[in-house]
Protein backbone atom coordinates (compact mmCIF):
# COMPACT_ATOMS: atom_id res chain seq x y z
CA UNK A 1 0.00 0.00 0.00
CA UNK A 2 1.74 3.19 -1.21
CA UNK A 3 1.66 6.63 0.37
CA UNK A 4 -0.31 8.01 -2.59
CA UNK A 5 -2.91 5.26 -2.40
CA UNK A 6 -6.50 6.52 -2.23
CA UNK A 7 -8.39 5.10 0.74
CA UNK A 8 -12.10 5.21 1.46
CA UNK A 9 -13.80 5.18 4.84
CA UNK A 10 -14.50 1.48 4.37
CA UNK A 11 -10.80 0.83 3.67
CA UNK A 12 -9.92 2.55 6.92
CA UNK A 13 -12.50 0.45 8.73
CA UNK A 14 -11.02 -2.76 7.34
CA UNK A 15 -7.52 -1.71 8.44
CA UNK A 16 -8.73 -1.03 11.97
CA UNK A 17 -10.70 -4.29 12.01
CA UNK A 18 -7.42 -6.06 11.17
CA UNK A 19 -5.79 -4.46 14.21
CA UNK A 20 -4.26 -1.41 12.55
CA UNK A 21 -3.74 1.75 14.58
CA UNK A 22 -5.06 4.12 11.93
CA UNK A 23 -5.23 7.88 12.56
CA UNK A 24 -6.31 10.65 10.18
CA UNK A 25 -4.35 13.90 9.86
CA UNK A 26 -5.68 16.40 7.33
CA UNK A 27 -6.28 14.09 4.34
CA UNK A 28 -3.44 11.69 5.21
CA UNK A 29 -4.07 8.21 6.58
CA UNK A 30 -1.38 7.31 9.14
CA UNK A 31 -0.63 3.81 10.36
CA UNK A 32 1.01 4.03 13.77
CA UNK A 33 1.28 0.35 14.74
CA UNK A 34 5.08 0.38 14.77
CA UNK A 35 5.20 3.61 16.78
CA UNK A 36 2.66 2.60 19.42
CA UNK A 37 5.12 1.24 21.98
CA UNK A 38 7.79 3.81 21.14
CA UNK A 39 5.67 6.92 21.48
CA UNK A 40 7.25 9.10 24.21
CA UNK A 41 3.81 10.38 25.14
CA UNK A 42 2.53 6.88 25.85
CA UNK A 43 0.55 4.35 23.82
CA UNK A 44 -2.85 5.50 25.12
CA UNK A 45 -2.44 8.89 23.44
CA UNK A 46 -2.43 7.03 20.11
CA UNK A 47 -5.14 4.51 20.96
CA UNK A 48 -7.64 7.26 21.80
CA UNK A 49 -7.15 8.73 18.31
CA UNK A 50 -7.63 5.51 16.30
CA UNK A 51 -10.30 6.00 13.64
CA UNK A 52 -10.50 9.73 14.27
CA UNK A 53 -9.43 12.87 12.48
CA UNK A 54 -6.75 13.89 14.98
CA UNK A 55 -5.45 16.88 13.03
CA UNK A 56 -6.00 19.37 15.85
CA UNK A 57 -4.74 17.05 18.57
CA UNK A 58 -1.55 16.27 16.63
CA UNK A 59 -0.86 19.88 15.61
CA UNK A 60 -1.08 21.32 19.10
CA UNK A 61 0.89 18.50 20.74
CA UNK A 62 3.91 18.25 18.43
CA UNK A 63 6.60 20.48 16.99
CA UNK A 64 6.82 21.29 13.27
CA UNK A 65 9.75 18.86 12.85
CA UNK A 66 7.83 16.03 14.53
CA UNK A 67 4.76 16.69 12.39
CA UNK A 68 6.92 16.60 9.28
CA UNK A 69 8.40 13.28 10.42
CA UNK A 70 4.93 11.75 10.65
CA UNK A 71 4.92 11.49 6.87
CA UNK A 72 6.86 8.25 7.19
CA UNK A 73 3.75 6.65 8.70
CA UNK A 74 1.52 7.72 5.82
CA UNK A 75 -0.08 4.82 3.96
CA UNK A 76 -2.47 6.73 1.75
CA UNK A 77 -4.75 9.68 1.11
CA UNK A 78 -8.33 9.85 2.28
CA UNK A 79 -11.15 10.25 -0.22
CA UNK A 80 -14.46 11.90 0.61
CA UNK A 81 -15.72 13.60 3.75
CA UNK A 82 -14.60 12.03 6.99
CA UNK A 83 -16.83 11.19 9.96
CA UNK A 84 -15.04 9.91 13.04
CA UNK A 85 -15.27 6.34 14.23
CA UNK A 86 -15.39 5.61 17.94
CA UNK A 87 -11.90 4.31 18.82
CA UNK A 88 -11.83 0.66 19.94
CA UNK A 89 -10.42 1.68 23.33
CA UNK A 90 -13.54 3.81 23.84
CA UNK A 91 -15.93 1.04 22.90
CA UNK A 92 -16.04 1.21 19.10
CA UNK A 93 -16.56 -2.24 17.59
CA UNK A 94 -14.91 -3.12 14.30
CA UNK A 95 -16.03 -6.53 13.06
CA UNK A 96 -16.38 -7.88 9.54
CA UNK A 97 -19.40 -10.17 9.70
CA UNK A 98 -19.58 -11.43 6.15
CA UNK A 99 -17.13 -11.91 3.29
CA UNK A 100 -14.30 -11.16 5.68
CA UNK A 101 -12.00 -13.35 3.61
CA UNK A 102 -13.11 -11.83 0.33
CA UNK A 103 -11.15 -8.62 -0.44
CA UNK A 104 -13.57 -7.80 -3.28
CA UNK A 105 -16.64 -7.85 -1.09
CA UNK A 106 -18.59 -4.62 -1.16
CA UNK A 107 -18.37 -2.70 2.11
CA UNK A 108 -20.79 0.21 2.63
CA UNK A 109 -19.16 3.63 2.75
CA UNK A 110 -21.46 4.62 5.57
CA UNK A 111 -20.68 2.97 8.89
CA UNK A 112 -22.89 3.61 11.89
CA UNK A 113 -21.35 4.06 15.30
CA UNK A 114 -24.20 5.18 17.52
CA UNK A 115 -27.75 4.28 18.42
CA UNK A 116 -28.96 7.50 16.85
CA UNK A 117 -28.38 5.87 13.47
CA UNK A 118 -29.73 2.63 12.08
CA UNK A 119 -27.17 -0.19 12.18
CA UNK A 120 -26.16 -1.86 8.95
CA UNK A 121 -28.23 -4.98 8.41
CA UNK A 122 -27.22 -7.91 6.21
CA UNK A 123 -24.16 -6.20 4.77
CA UNK A 124 -20.52 -7.13 4.86
CA UNK A 125 -19.91 -4.68 7.66
CA UNK A 126 -21.52 -4.22 11.05
CA UNK A 127 -20.65 -1.76 13.79
CA UNK A 128 -22.25 -2.01 17.20
CA UNK A 129 -22.92 0.99 19.38
CA UNK A 130 -20.10 1.77 21.84
CA UNK A 131 -20.83 1.00 25.51
CA UNK A 132 -21.04 4.62 26.57
CA UNK A 133 -23.72 5.36 23.98
CA UNK A 134 -26.24 3.33 25.91
CA UNK A 135 -25.48 5.29 29.07
CA UNK A 136 -25.27 8.67 27.36
CA UNK A 137 -28.53 8.32 25.44
CA UNK A 138 -30.74 5.93 27.43
CA UNK A 139 -33.87 4.97 25.47
CA UNK A 140 -36.29 5.96 28.22
CA UNK A 141 -38.80 8.76 28.57
CA UNK A 142 -39.72 9.66 32.10
CA UNK A 143 -42.84 11.40 33.33
CA UNK A 144 -43.54 12.83 36.75
CA UNK A 145 -45.85 9.90 37.49
CA UNK A 146 -43.47 7.12 36.50
CA UNK A 147 -41.70 5.18 39.23
CA UNK A 148 -37.97 5.05 38.53
CA UNK A 149 -35.80 2.03 39.08
CA UNK A 150 -32.19 2.62 40.22
CA UNK A 151 -30.97 1.96 36.67
CA UNK A 152 -33.46 4.43 35.24
CA UNK A 153 -32.53 7.02 37.83
CA UNK A 154 -28.86 6.58 36.97
CA UNK A 155 -29.64 6.92 33.25
CA UNK A 156 -31.68 10.06 33.86
CA UNK A 157 -28.87 11.64 35.90
CA UNK A 158 -26.45 11.05 32.99
CA UNK A 159 -29.03 12.37 30.52
CA UNK A 160 -29.50 15.53 32.58
CA UNK A 161 -25.77 16.24 32.30
CA UNK A 162 -25.94 15.80 28.54
CA UNK A 163 -29.03 17.98 28.18
CA UNK A 164 -27.37 20.80 30.11
CA UNK A 165 -24.31 20.73 27.82
CA UNK A 166 -26.34 20.45 24.60
CA UNK A 167 -28.39 23.49 25.58
CA UNK A 168 -25.40 25.60 26.64
CA UNK A 169 -23.03 24.96 23.73
CA UNK A 170 -23.15 25.16 19.90
CA UNK A 171 -24.90 22.51 17.84
CA UNK A 172 -23.17 19.17 17.32
CA UNK A 173 -24.01 19.00 13.62
CA UNK A 174 -21.04 18.46 11.31
CA UNK A 175 -21.23 21.90 9.68
CA UNK A 176 -21.16 23.80 12.99
CA UNK A 177 -18.39 21.70 14.50
CA UNK A 178 -16.39 21.88 11.27
CA UNK A 179 -16.62 25.67 11.26
CA UNK A 180 -15.43 25.80 14.89
CA UNK A 181 -12.51 23.51 14.06
CA UNK A 182 -11.53 25.71 11.14
CA UNK A 183 -11.56 28.88 13.28
CA UNK A 184 -9.52 27.07 15.92
CA UNK A 185 -6.91 26.15 13.32
CA UNK A 186 -6.81 29.79 12.18
CA UNK A 187 -6.31 30.88 15.79
CA UNK A 188 -3.48 28.38 16.16
CA UNK A 189 -1.73 29.78 13.10
CA UNK A 190 -2.17 33.33 14.42
CA UNK A 191 -0.62 32.36 17.74
CA UNK A 192 2.39 30.87 15.98
CA UNK A 193 2.79 34.02 13.84
CA UNK A 194 2.66 36.25 16.90
CA UNK A 195 5.45 34.28 18.58
CA UNK A 196 3.40 33.09 21.54
CA UNK A 197 5.12 29.70 21.39
CA UNK A 198 8.48 31.41 21.95
CA UNK A 199 9.82 31.12 25.48
CA UNK A 200 11.05 34.25 27.28
CA UNK A 201 13.87 32.75 29.33
CA UNK A 202 14.19 35.88 31.45
CA UNK A 203 10.91 34.88 33.07
CA UNK A 204 12.57 31.68 34.26
CA UNK A 205 15.36 33.81 35.73
CA UNK A 206 12.77 35.40 38.01
CA UNK A 207 11.32 31.96 38.74
CA UNK A 208 14.73 30.63 39.77
CA UNK A 209 15.23 33.51 42.20
CA UNK A 210 11.95 32.59 43.88
CA UNK A 211 12.82 28.89 43.95
CA UNK A 212 16.24 29.73 45.38
CA UNK A 213 14.75 31.93 48.11
CA UNK A 214 12.33 29.20 49.19
CA UNK A 215 15.04 26.56 49.21
CA UNK A 216 17.36 28.85 51.17
CA UNK A 217 14.59 29.38 53.75
CA UNK A 218 14.20 25.61 54.05
CA UNK A 219 17.96 25.14 54.66
CA UNK A 220 18.29 28.10 57.05
CA UNK A 221 15.43 27.09 59.34
CA UNK A 222 16.48 23.43 59.18
CA UNK A 223 19.92 24.36 60.51
CA UNK A 224 18.29 26.60 63.13
CA UNK A 225 16.15 23.71 64.37
CA UNK A 226 12.85 25.30 63.36
CA UNK A 227 11.65 22.14 61.71
CA UNK A 228 8.02 23.09 61.10
CA UNK A 229 9.01 26.39 59.48
CA UNK A 230 11.71 24.67 57.43
CA UNK A 231 9.22 22.07 56.23
CA UNK A 232 6.79 24.81 55.17
CA UNK A 233 9.47 26.45 53.02
CA UNK A 234 10.35 23.08 51.46
CA UNK A 235 6.70 22.36 50.67
CA UNK A 236 6.30 25.77 49.04
CA UNK A 237 9.51 25.12 47.08
CA UNK A 238 8.03 21.84 45.78
CA UNK A 239 4.76 23.54 44.94
CA UNK A 240 6.41 26.36 42.99
CA UNK A 241 9.10 24.41 41.15
CA UNK A 242 6.60 21.81 39.90
CA UNK A 243 5.08 24.52 37.70
CA UNK A 244 8.32 24.44 35.69
CA UNK A 245 8.22 20.63 35.61
CA UNK A 246 4.76 21.00 34.06
CA UNK A 247 6.24 23.24 31.36
CA UNK A 248 9.05 20.77 30.70
CA UNK A 249 6.60 17.86 30.50
CA UNK A 250 4.81 19.70 27.69
CA UNK A 251 8.12 20.62 26.02
CA UNK A 252 7.20 24.25 26.60
CA UNK A 253 10.62 25.48 27.70
CA UNK A 254 13.14 24.66 24.95
CA UNK A 255 10.74 22.63 22.72
CA UNK A 256 13.53 20.05 22.56
CA UNK A 257 12.47 16.60 23.78
CA UNK A 258 15.81 15.61 25.33
CA UNK A 259 16.53 18.91 27.06
CA UNK A 260 13.00 19.42 28.39
CA UNK A 261 12.85 15.80 29.54
CA UNK A 262 16.11 16.19 31.48
CA UNK A 263 14.78 19.41 33.04
CA UNK A 264 11.57 17.59 33.98
CA UNK A 265 13.49 14.65 35.49
CA UNK A 266 15.71 16.96 37.55
CA UNK A 267 12.76 18.92 38.91
CA UNK A 268 10.11 16.24 39.16
CA UNK A 269 12.14 13.15 40.07
CA UNK A 270 15.24 14.48 41.84
CA UNK A 271 13.88 17.62 43.53
CA UNK A 272 10.34 16.37 44.23
CA UNK A 273 10.45 12.56 44.12
CA UNK A 274 7.70 12.29 41.50
CA UNK A 275 8.03 10.55 38.12
CA UNK A 276 7.78 12.99 35.24
CA UNK A 277 7.24 9.94 33.00
CA UNK A 278 4.18 8.91 35.00
CA UNK A 279 2.90 12.46 34.91
CA UNK A 280 3.32 12.68 31.13
CA UNK A 281 1.62 9.33 30.45
CA UNK A 282 -1.32 10.36 32.62
CA UNK A 283 -1.43 13.99 31.60
CA UNK A 284 -1.31 13.34 27.85
CA UNK A 285 -4.40 11.17 28.13
CA UNK A 286 -6.08 13.78 30.31
CA UNK A 287 -5.53 16.40 27.60
CA UNK A 288 -7.12 14.21 24.91
CA UNK A 289 -10.15 12.82 26.76
CA UNK A 290 -10.64 15.55 29.34
CA UNK A 291 -13.24 14.78 32.00
CA UNK A 292 -14.42 11.54 30.37
CA UNK A 293 -15.12 9.23 33.33
CA UNK A 294 -14.03 5.98 31.69
CA UNK A 295 -10.83 7.39 30.21
CA UNK A 296 -9.49 10.43 32.08
CA UNK A 297 -7.35 9.28 35.05
CA UNK A 298 -7.53 12.73 36.64
CA UNK A 299 -11.16 12.20 37.65
CA UNK A 300 -11.01 8.47 38.44
CA UNK A 301 -10.90 8.78 42.21
CA UNK A 302 -13.49 6.30 43.48
CA UNK A 303 -14.03 5.53 46.35
CA UNK A 304 -12.79 8.91 47.63
CA UNK A 305 -14.42 11.25 45.11
CA UNK A 306 -16.97 11.14 42.31
CA UNK A 307 -17.52 14.13 40.01
CA UNK A 308 -19.93 12.42 37.61
CA UNK A 309 -23.09 10.34 38.06
CA UNK A 310 -21.37 7.69 35.89
CA UNK A 311 -19.28 6.74 38.90
CA UNK A 312 -22.43 5.70 40.76
CA UNK A 313 -22.24 2.41 38.91
CA UNK A 314 -19.12 0.29 38.54
CA UNK A 315 -16.94 1.76 35.81
CA UNK A 316 -14.14 0.19 33.76
CA UNK A 317 -11.06 2.36 33.25
CA UNK A 318 -9.26 2.29 29.91
CA UNK A 319 -6.29 4.09 31.48
CA UNK A 320 -5.78 1.45 34.16
CA UNK A 321 -5.95 -1.45 31.67
CA UNK A 322 -9.55 -2.41 32.31
CA UNK A 323 -9.46 -1.99 36.08
CA UNK A 324 -13.01 -1.78 37.43
CA UNK A 325 -13.78 1.04 39.84
CA UNK A 326 -16.46 -0.69 41.86
CA UNK A 327 -19.23 1.36 43.39
CA UNK A 328 -19.61 -0.65 46.58
CA UNK A 329 -20.55 -0.08 50.22
CA UNK A 330 -17.23 1.68 50.88
CA UNK A 331 -17.76 4.14 48.02
CA UNK A 332 -21.38 4.63 49.07
CA UNK A 333 -20.16 5.61 52.54
CA UNK A 334 -17.17 7.82 51.59
CA UNK A 335 -19.02 9.78 48.91
CA UNK A 336 -21.51 10.99 51.49
CA UNK A 337 -18.73 13.12 52.97
CA UNK A 338 -16.70 14.00 49.87
CA UNK A 339 -17.35 17.72 50.07
CA UNK A 340 -15.96 17.63 53.64
CA UNK A 341 -12.98 15.37 52.92
CA UNK A 342 -11.95 17.31 49.81
CA UNK A 343 -9.47 19.65 51.51
CA UNK A 344 -7.98 17.11 53.97
CA UNK A 345 -7.38 14.63 51.15
CA UNK A 346 -5.89 17.34 48.93
CA UNK A 347 -3.48 18.08 51.77
CA UNK A 348 -2.27 14.46 51.80
CA UNK A 349 -2.47 13.88 48.03
CA UNK A 350 1.30 14.02 47.56
CA UNK A 351 1.73 10.65 49.29
CA UNK A 352 -0.47 9.03 46.64
CA UNK A 353 1.70 10.53 43.90
CA UNK A 354 4.69 8.59 45.20
CA UNK A 355 2.75 5.36 44.78
CA UNK A 356 1.58 6.25 41.26
CA UNK A 357 5.12 7.23 40.26
CA UNK A 358 6.65 3.93 41.34
CA UNK A 359 3.75 1.93 39.89
CA UNK A 360 4.53 3.53 36.54
CA UNK A 361 8.30 3.09 36.68
CA UNK A 362 8.20 -0.53 37.83
CA UNK A 363 5.30 -1.91 35.82
CA UNK A 364 6.44 -5.06 33.98
CA UNK A 365 4.74 -4.22 30.69
CA UNK A 366 6.53 -0.88 30.25
CA UNK A 367 6.98 0.14 26.58
CA UNK A 368 10.48 0.38 25.15
CA UNK A 369 10.00 4.08 24.33
CA UNK A 370 12.20 3.81 21.20
CA UNK A 371 14.99 6.36 21.28
CA UNK A 372 13.69 7.58 24.65
CA UNK A 373 14.62 4.25 26.29
CA UNK A 374 17.00 6.12 28.61
CA UNK A 375 14.26 8.07 30.38
CA UNK A 376 13.03 5.28 32.66
CA UNK A 377 16.40 4.28 34.19
CA UNK A 378 17.32 7.96 34.49
CA UNK A 379 14.11 8.63 36.38
CA UNK A 380 14.68 5.72 38.77
CA UNK A 381 18.20 6.95 39.48
CA UNK A 382 16.92 10.51 40.06
CA UNK A 383 14.18 9.38 42.44
CA UNK A 384 16.72 7.36 44.44
CA UNK A 385 18.68 10.62 44.62
CA UNK A 386 15.59 12.36 46.00
CA UNK A 387 15.07 9.79 48.74
CA UNK A 388 18.76 10.00 49.59
CA UNK A 389 18.81 13.77 50.14
CA UNK A 390 15.29 14.08 51.58
CA UNK A 391 14.95 10.77 53.39
CA UNK A 392 18.52 10.25 54.62
CA UNK A 393 20.39 13.57 54.66
CA UNK A 394 17.50 15.78 55.82
CA UNK A 395 15.31 13.46 57.91
CA UNK A 396 17.98 11.16 59.33
CA UNK A 397 21.14 13.27 59.62
CA UNK A 398 19.70 16.74 60.22
CA UNK A 399 16.62 16.05 62.37
CA UNK A 400 17.42 14.39 65.73
CA UNK A 401 14.13 12.88 66.94
CA UNK A 402 11.47 10.73 65.29
CA UNK A 403 8.76 13.12 66.48
CA UNK A 404 10.39 16.01 64.63
CA UNK A 405 10.90 13.80 61.58
CA UNK A 406 7.22 12.93 61.44
CA UNK A 407 6.34 16.62 61.88
CA UNK A 408 8.74 17.61 59.11
CA UNK A 409 7.41 15.04 56.65
CA UNK A 410 3.75 15.87 57.31
CA UNK A 411 4.15 19.65 57.22
CA UNK A 412 6.29 19.65 54.08
CA UNK A 413 3.81 17.44 52.25
CA UNK A 414 0.71 19.24 53.51
CA UNK A 415 2.19 22.58 52.38
CA UNK A 416 1.79 21.45 48.75
CA UNK A 417 -2.01 21.36 49.14
CA UNK A 418 -2.62 24.56 47.08
CA UNK A 419 -1.10 22.85 44.04
CA UNK A 420 -3.48 19.90 44.28
CA UNK A 421 -6.46 22.20 44.73
CA UNK A 422 -5.33 24.22 41.73
CA UNK A 423 -5.09 21.07 39.57
CA UNK A 424 -8.63 19.91 40.41
CA UNK A 425 -10.23 23.35 40.40
CA UNK A 426 -10.41 23.76 36.63
CA UNK A 427 -12.07 20.41 35.88
CA UNK A 428 -13.98 18.91 38.79
CA UNK A 429 -16.83 21.38 38.54
CA UNK A 430 -17.18 21.06 34.76
CA UNK A 431 -19.31 18.69 32.62
CA UNK A 432 -18.20 15.06 32.34
CA UNK A 433 -20.52 13.77 29.62
CA UNK A 434 -19.40 12.77 26.12
CA UNK A 435 -20.99 14.56 23.17
CA UNK A 436 -20.54 12.59 19.92
CA UNK A 437 -19.35 14.74 17.03
CA UNK A 438 -17.92 17.47 19.26
CA UNK A 439 -14.71 18.98 17.91
CA UNK A 440 -11.53 19.17 19.97
CA UNK A 441 -11.71 22.91 20.74
CA UNK A 442 -15.31 22.87 21.97
CA UNK A 443 -14.69 19.78 24.09
CA UNK A 444 -11.72 21.41 25.82
CA UNK A 445 -13.59 24.64 26.52
CA UNK A 446 -16.68 22.76 27.73
CA UNK A 447 -14.75 20.64 30.23
CA UNK A 448 -12.19 23.18 31.43
CA UNK A 449 -12.46 26.38 33.45
CA UNK A 450 -10.07 29.30 33.92
CA UNK A 451 -9.51 30.91 37.30
CA UNK A 452 -9.49 34.69 37.41
CA UNK A 453 -6.80 36.52 39.36
CA UNK A 454 -4.76 39.74 39.05
CA UNK A 455 -1.51 39.52 37.12
CA UNK A 456 0.64 40.05 40.20
CA UNK A 457 -0.77 36.80 41.65
CA UNK A 458 0.13 34.67 38.63
CA UNK A 459 3.17 33.26 40.42
CA UNK A 460 0.92 31.75 43.11
CA UNK A 461 -1.16 29.86 40.53
CA UNK A 462 1.84 29.10 38.32
CA UNK A 463 -0.05 29.66 35.09
CA UNK A 464 -2.39 26.76 35.85
CA UNK A 465 -5.21 29.24 36.38
CA UNK A 466 -5.32 29.56 32.57
CA UNK A 467 -6.32 25.91 32.13
CA UNK A 468 -8.78 26.53 29.29
CA UNK A 469 -6.11 28.40 27.32
CA UNK A 470 -3.53 25.78 28.23
CA UNK A 471 -5.75 22.91 27.07
CA UNK A 472 -6.16 24.58 23.69
CA UNK A 473 -2.40 25.16 23.34
CA UNK A 474 -0.59 22.81 25.76
CA UNK A 475 2.95 23.42 24.44
CA UNK A 476 2.71 27.17 24.97
CA UNK A 477 5.08 28.52 27.68
CA UNK A 478 2.89 29.34 30.65
CA UNK A 479 4.20 32.91 30.87
CA UNK A 480 2.44 33.60 27.54
CA UNK A 481 -0.95 32.22 28.58
CA UNK A 482 -2.21 35.53 29.98
CA UNK A 483 -1.38 37.25 26.67
CA UNK A 484 -3.26 34.53 24.81
CA UNK A 485 -6.39 34.69 26.95
CA UNK A 486 -7.95 37.66 25.07
CA UNK A 487 -7.52 35.77 21.79
CA UNK A 488 -9.34 32.77 23.23
CA UNK A 489 -12.14 35.02 24.53
CA UNK A 490 -12.48 36.46 21.03
CA UNK A 491 -12.57 32.95 19.56
CA UNK A 492 -15.31 31.94 21.99
CA UNK A 493 -17.36 35.01 21.15
CA UNK A 494 -17.10 34.28 17.42
CA UNK A 495 -18.03 30.61 17.73
CA UNK A 496 -20.64 30.91 20.47
CA UNK A 497 -18.75 28.61 22.84
CA UNK A 498 -19.19 29.42 26.49
CA UNK A 499 -15.93 30.57 28.09
CA UNK A 500 -15.94 29.56 31.75
CA UNK A 501 -13.96 31.66 34.21
CA UNK A 502 -14.44 32.18 37.96
CA UNK A 503 -12.44 33.67 40.80
CA UNK A 504 -10.51 31.32 43.07
CA UNK A 505 -13.17 31.46 45.80
CA UNK A 506 -16.09 30.94 43.42
CA UNK A 507 -14.18 28.15 41.70
CA UNK A 508 -13.84 26.34 45.02
CA UNK A 509 -17.55 26.83 45.66
CA UNK A 510 -18.35 25.33 42.25
CA UNK A 511 -16.23 22.23 42.90
CA UNK A 512 -17.76 21.72 46.35
CA UNK A 513 -21.24 22.20 44.89
CA UNK A 514 -20.54 19.55 42.27
CA UNK A 515 -19.35 17.14 44.95
CA UNK A 516 -22.46 17.83 47.01
CA UNK A 517 -24.67 17.30 43.96
CA UNK A 518 -23.16 13.86 43.28
CA UNK A 519 -23.45 13.03 47.00
CA UNK A 520 -27.19 13.77 46.90
CA UNK A 521 -27.57 11.53 43.85
CA UNK A 522 -25.64 8.74 45.59
CA UNK A 523 -27.77 9.01 48.74
CA UNK A 524 -30.98 9.00 46.72
CA UNK A 525 -29.91 5.91 44.78
CA UNK A 526 -28.97 4.14 48.01
CA UNK A 527 -32.42 4.89 49.47
CA UNK A 528 -34.00 3.69 46.26
CA UNK A 529 -32.09 0.40 46.35
CA UNK A 530 -32.94 -0.15 50.02
CA UNK A 531 -36.62 0.55 49.38
CA UNK A 532 -36.70 -1.82 46.39
CA UNK A 533 -35.06 -4.56 48.44
CA UNK A 534 -37.80 -4.18 51.06
CA UNK A 535 -40.87 -3.57 48.88
CA UNK A 536 -40.00 -4.34 45.27
CA UNK A 537 -40.68 -0.72 44.30
CA UNK A 538 -38.16 2.06 43.93
CA UNK A 539 -40.03 4.75 45.83
CA UNK A 540 -38.85 7.37 43.33
CA UNK A 541 -41.38 9.34 41.35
Amino acid sequence: MGRSCLLTRSDVFRLIADGGKIVIKDDAVLRLDGWLEKHPGGRLAILHMVGRDATDELNISHSADTLKGMNRFRIGTLTGEWSNFVPPIQGGIFSLREHENDPKAKVPDKVFNSESEKPVQGGALEVAAPPWTEKAFPPILLSSEKILSPDEYFAQACQDDINASVQAYPSLDAATQGAIAKKYQELHERIKREGLYDCDYSRYGIEMLRYGALFAGFVYFLRAGWYGTSATFLGLFWQQIMFSAHDAGHRGITHNFVIDTLIGIFIGDFCCGLSIGWWKSSHNVHHLVTNQPEHDPDIQNIPLFATSPEFLKSLTSSYYNGFVFVYDAIADFTLRFQSYTYYPIMAAARFNLYFLSWAHLLKPSAPNMGRAFWTRPTEILAIFGYFFWFGYVVNTLCIPTWQDRVLFILVSHFATMPLHIQITLSHWGMPTCVLPGECFAQHQLRTTMDVDCPAWLDFVHGGLQFQAVHHLFPRMPRHNLRMTQPLVREFCKETGIKYSILGFKDGNVKVLSRLEEITKQAVLMAKCQAHMAATGESGLH
